[in-house]
């Protein structure tokens, strides 16, 4: 996921607060993964204040209290850093929720599909990674093995515009 709409900090990037638009959106996106019967065992959030947050309102609209690993390295990673986070994930997790920044989250949602997932979804995620914009991914290896093209985009909401 991409982290929602953020506002404007008077301090630095890392800062910058989630606009209330913002928290909606994540609550909505949340509403959706519940819908579709998604739930989380494992969250790795970037550091951001407005990931952080992001998350916060993702997992109240889909009614988890799982708490989130947050990471520095994910605010600055691009997708192979971010990927190299993912393969740090406990073997054991099944379901893992990533809440990072554009370009690194689009860029990497691009590189993980393997093509063969659900046409409508496909199609909206080429439409653009806006802001809140959420990808499920099903994958049939461990997160160790998981690579470029290793992926199954089931499902795709789109964020704010």
């Amino acid at each position: 996921m991409r982290h929602a709409r953020a506002g404007y900090a008077d301090s630095s990037d890392f800062d910058r607060p989630l606009a209330e638009a913002g928290a909606e959106d994540a609550r909505a996106a949340g509403r959706w993964l519940a819908d579709l019967g998604v739930s989380a065992e494992a969250a790795l959030v970037s550091a951001a204040v407005r990931a952080a947050r992001t998350y916060a309102a993702l997992a109240a609209g889909a009614g988890w209290s799982l708490d989130a690993s947050l990471d520095r390295a994910l605010y600055h990673a691009d997708d192979q850093s971010a990927l190299d986070l993912i393969r740090l994930v406990d073997p054991e997790v099944r379901s893992l929720v990533v809440v990072g920044h554009n370009p690194t989250i689009a860029t990497l949602a691009q590189l993980l599909d393997d093509g063969e997932g659900d046409p409508a979804a496909l199609v909206a995620m080429a439409g653009g990674f806006t802001p809140a914009s959420t990808a499920v991914f099903d994958l049939e290896v461990s997160w160790a093995e998981l690579d470029y093209g290793g992926a199954t985009l089931t499902a795709y909401h789109v964020g704010s515009r």
